[in-house]
């Protein structure tokens, strides 16, 4: 995956609304490999950077899974939106998108960053138009951080603030292990914030640890915070949507 600092980044709520398990079989698979089609082309014809998927241990409402979509501009991310809704598989899903930029503030550069799962051309589940059964990945925990700074309030020094910030989460991830981290900037005000974080740790308990650590005062003084935990979903398969990455 190539990233590139103008890149637009789709941050994607999704899930199925209860009509799609009304419908029989037969019809849910061919909706689906529709709707898969129909997102490749998007894929194929705008360059897709990246896609990753996550599943929340424990649905809230219609959202069941988060996405990263990365484009190389907004018309990519224009397009996706408007297929992603499109019939008839769009009928039946939950859709709630927030653009975002990736954030490289200073002093977080100690984050670290997961390779790729490997795509060997011509393997079985190397092809993105042969959909495999699709799981959520056992073998780590994802933390789902959104928020920001509380609007007219916070520190006299935000820079001295994010500094002792940083270098307390740095670490809380070297304690417990942290796996994989990225940090988005959200492309203007949203109810979820300014910043939209993933971080991934091999069990709970860096998650849990993350959480103590963002929330304890008196530095949570001027933050807001939205957490939830998820599962990686099915990353060997969405390797192999990028051009060039699969069959």
């Amino acid at each position: 995956m190539t990233e590139r600092d103008d890149s637009v980044v789709v941050l994607f709520r999704g899930g199925r609304l209860p009509e799609w398990h009304l419908l029989d079989r037969a019809q849910r698979i061919d909706f689906e490999r529709q709707h898969v089609d129909l997102m490749l082309s998007v894929s194929e014809r705008h360059g897709l950077i990246g896609i990753h998927g996550y599943r929340l241990l424990g649905p809230r409402g219609h959202w069941e899974r988060f996405w990263t979509i990365e484009f190389p501009d907004l018309a990519g991310a224009e397009e996706w939106m408007s297929a992603e809704a499109e019939p008839p598989y769009g009928r039946y899903g939950f859709y709630d998108y927030t653009l975002a930029r990736r954030g490289r503030p200073e002093g977080l550069d100690w984050l670290p960053r997961k390779p790729e799962p490997p795509v060997a051309p011509g393997a079985p589940g190397a092809d993105p138009y042969t959909i495999p059964p699709l799981s959520a990945d056992p073998s780590s925990i994802v933390l789902l951080a959104f928020g920001g700074r509380h609007r007219g309030s916070g520190p006299v020094d935000p820079g001295k603030h994010d500094k002792e910030r940083w270098r307390h989460m740095r670490k809380v991830g070297l304690d417990h292990g942290l796996l994989h981290g990225e940090v988005f900037r959200l492309m203007g005000a949203s109810v979820h914030g300014e910043f939209a974080w993933i971080l991934e740790f091999p069990g709970l308990a860096g998650a849990e640890a993350w959480i103590d650590a963002e929330t304890a005062p008196p530095q949570a003084a001027s933050q807001r915070h939205d957490f939830h935990l998820a599962r990686r979903w099915a990353p060997e398969y969405f390797a192999t949507w990028p051009p060039g990455r699969g069959g």
